[in-house]
């Protein structure tokens, strides 16, 4: 966890027990789920926790906010932010419920109240409006964006320039393809700028604002 704590320093002793917490229960519920890859549990704060976390280097989530993480997985980023902004609120969706299992007794189990989970494809959710959409490696940007655009709420612009109106997502690779088929112009950072590890070569976010 010392990996976390390098960057992050302002944590809250609930904060922190919290997210010491996670890499034993993930452990745990991976041997019943595989949520995870096993190979990547030795680097499970660097990959995961901090991975997730670089959403919070760049963006603020506001108290009483509504963040929907679409194809939430094993909680990522999702479970990680919620932790550290715990007046957000954050709904997990994925498609596949027993990963939301492991989202909800994990959020559970480390006394999360800023959590709810639904069973659904993002497409089908109705009635619903967020004030932001985050996302990691879950689909290509044109997909991402057709299914959160419309969950998406307009809120008037904010003052506070940090705050996001609109679909965050974590990526990697060469993303000059993907981005053109989008039609959209995300900002775009270079993690590796952010955190120095070489695990984060070539890995971005990307942010696309509502209009």
């Amino acid at each position: 966890m010392e990996i976390v704590t390098r960057y992050f320093s302002d944590f809250s002793p609930v904060q922190l027990s919290q997210l010491a917490a996670l890499k034993e229960l993930y452990e745990e519920w991976n041997t019943k789920i595989n949520v995870i890859s096993r190979k990547d549990m030795d680097n499970f704060y660097e990959h995961h926790v901090l991975h997730s976390l670089a959403i919070a280097t760049t963006f603020s989530f506001a108290k009483g906010m509504e963040v929907m993480d679409l194809g939430c997985g094993g909680g990522f980023p999702g479970i990680p932010l919620a932790i550290f902004f715990p007046d957000t609120k954050f709904h997990m969706v994925d498609s596949i419920n027993k990963k939301l299992k492991v989202v909800s007794e994990i959020s559970q189990a480390i006394g999360l109240k800023n959590i709810t989970v639904q069973h659904s494809r993002a497409e089908d959710i109705k009635g619903r409006k967020f004030d932001a959409v985050v996302s990691r490696a879950v689909a290509p940007l044109k997909d991402l964006w057709g299914w959160s655009r419309p969950l998406i709420r307009k809120n008037p612009p904010s003052h506070e320039t940090d705050i996001p109106n609109g679909l965050v997502c974590l990526k990697g690779g060469d993303l000059t393809q993907e981005v053109f088929e989008s039609g959209c112009k995300p900002m775009v950072w270079e993690i590796n700028k952010l955190f120095a590890e070489e695990f984060f070569k070539e890995k971005y976010l990307l942010y696309v604002p509502i209009r």
